[in-house]
């Protein structure tokens, strides 16, 4: 599907949210995430009323840190409490619904002063025999998204539950929640999320961005029936383009192999395509803790070490030809290629279904 402008996009998802419960998007940074999740939330803006409750980079910056240059002691994260996302919360003891959020990531407290709408940090240490605790600490980066992502999430079971002040919540859009959390807390992240959002007494419409491949898996096995898209910019047609990927593997490797067995099947194989295949290789030689992807190469009796088939993908898989001029293989290089693919996938079991032999 094409779409000129994100304002169609808007449409067309809330279109499909009008039946289904569950949108999930993938999208590589700079397509036009952010951008898409304002375009949506100001489609369902009239005046003062709104319907959509989201989280993205303008959530973060709701929060901003004064850091105390002058004492360098009383460091505090301000909070714009002009914003409508925080409308209400001082009777709403915020603090107790965000502590067993938080607690699942991070090991420091935390404290909302309601008069100059600030936050303060307190880590305790064991110093010795001794407790000691910490005041007024500034938090990484990662600590501090993963505060305000709790801080959203509480929000949102606010919204869940039809607590009154977010009543007028009828959709939840979250894009890129995890910009800044390594791999661990992404699938806690996306477990814990799906949790929330799957409550039987849930029912807002839900969409998720992401340009996070390992997240965005999470979530697809977690929503087995979400929409699944891959959005592009599409530069030829000056617009955007979203493909359809709920029967598609996603997974990156898999997609890849699935992609490289078609090509070999066809027989429309070209240079670029061992440069793919050394790719993977490496990836699976790091994944079982051994130096060089030779080593997943299937030794033959005439060729023990495996050094034609690791000479050929060398030279095949370097050169800027290989990735920029798309030459067809010879025969003898097809051959060649065709083999290493096909021992490497009896070597290592892939699903049949995805990567038929």
């Amino acid at each position: 599907m094409f779409f000129d402008k994100l304002e169609d996009l808007v449409f067309h998802f809330r279109q499909l949210l009008a039946e289904k419960k569950y949108i999930l998007l993938y999208a590589y940074n700079g397509t036009g995430k952010t951008r898409l999740s304002m375009a949506f939330k100001d489609a369902g803006r009239n005046g003062d009323v709104r319907d959509t409750l989201y989280f993205n980079a303008f959530t973060e910056d709701l929060f901003r840190w004064d850091n105390d240059l002058e004492n360098d002691n009383e460091r505090k994260l301000l909070i714009n409490k002009d914003s409508r996302f925080v409308e209400g919360i001082q009777s709403l003891e915020m603090e107790s619904r965000i502590r067993p959020l938080l607690a699942r990531y991070v090991d420091f407290d935390f404290f909302i002063d309601y008069d100059d709408w600030t936050v303060s940090f307190e880590r305790k240490i064991r110093v010795g025999d001794e407790t000691v605790t910490l005041n007024n600490i500034k938090v990484s980066r990662g600590e501090e998204i993963i505060f305000i992502w709790c801080f959203f999430l509480a929000i949102a079971q606010l919204a869940i539950d039809e607590q009154e002040t977010y009543q007028w919540v009828n959709y939840i859009y979250i894009d890129d929640p995890i910009s800044s959390l390594d791999d661990n807390n992404a699938i806690a992240v996306a477990g814990h999320l799906a949790q929330l959002l799957k409550k039987q007494n849930n029912r807002k419409k839900i969409i998720i961005s992401s340009h996070h491949t390992l997240f965005f898996n999470v979530l697809c096995n977690e929503f087995k029936k979400a929409e699944r898209y891959f959005l592009s910019k599409n530069d030829k047609l000056n617009g955007y383009s979203l493909e359809d990927t709920t029967e598609t593997p996603f997974y990156h490797h898999v997609a890849t192999l699935k992609d490289l067995t078609e090509a070999a099947e066809s027989g429309k194989l070209y240079t670029y395509h061992f440069n793919v295949l050394r790719n993977i290789l490496e990836k699976t030689a790091h994944f079982h803790g051994f130096k060089n992807f030779s080593e997943c190469i299937k030794q033959d009796n005439d060729d023990a070490e495996g050094i034609i088939y690791t000479r050929m993908i060398n030279v095949l898989s370097h050169g800027n030809y290989s990735l920029f001029e798309p030459k067809e293989m010879l025969d003898e290089n097809k051959n060649y290629f065709k083999k290493i693919l096909n021992d490497f996938l009896g070597r290592y079991q892939f699903n049949p279904e995805l990567i038929p032999r």
